[in-house]
């Protein structure tokens, strides 16, 4: 399991979409989701449902998944499109069918729940050839931004732990801050 959670009381924060867009812009994280309408993906980490809101109207359904029941409340009092369903669970035990997704997303979040149990199960709920975004904070960075350098991964780590997982990796990008990484299981 990874290490701690973002502190809910701090979620405004997340909705800044000039400082978030700067590691990581909507468009971007639609390339690489690749959707062409009718999925049902899953965004582990959701938060206050800033990236989920950007996701959903290009597919059929997303559950929000967030470890914290104050992120969900944050999410409802902003608004929660029609089309997605809040999950409270950690990524690891997911409530949800196996193969039931035909994508699935982390922004900033993996950090949070990296290990084998929690790819075990993303494998597990994925269906075949489904895809596996991650977003995250790399270990290479300034530590300006994101948790501390010594609670993030780097982009090879993680792209080798998805392949470890069953993962085909599609995309690697390593950038100053993060990486992004497109997977496909195999």
């Amino acid at each position: 399991m990874g290490y701690h959670t973002f502190d809910a009381d701090r979620a405004d924060k997340l909705e800044d979409a000039q400082q978030r867009y700067r590691f990581l812009s909507a468009e971007e994280l639609l390339w690489a989701l690749s959707p062409d309408g009718d999925e049902t993906v899953a965004d582990f980490g959701s938060g206050t449902g800033f990236y989920t809101d950007d996701v959903a109207p290009a597919v059929d359904h997303v559950y929000a998944v967030d470890i914290q029941d104050a992120m969900h409340d944050y999410y409802r009092e902003k608004g929660v499109p029609e089309n997605v369903e809040l999950v409270t669970s950690g990524v690891d035990d997911l409530p949800l069918d196996t193969n039931s997704l035909d994508a699935a997303f982390s922004t900033m979040t993996y950090h949070e729940f990296a290990g084998e149990e929690a790819l075990a199960e993303i494998t597990r709920v994925l269906t075949d050839a489904g895809r596996l975004i991650i977003v995250d904070w790399a270990a290479t960075g300034s530590g300006d931004h994101g948790p501390p350098l010594d609670e993030r991964f780097s982009g090879a780590e993680t792209a080798n732990d998805l392949r470890e997982a069953g993962f085909h990796i599609e995309h690697t990008a390593i950038r100053q801050e993060t990486f992004l990484l497109i997977g496909e299981l195999r």
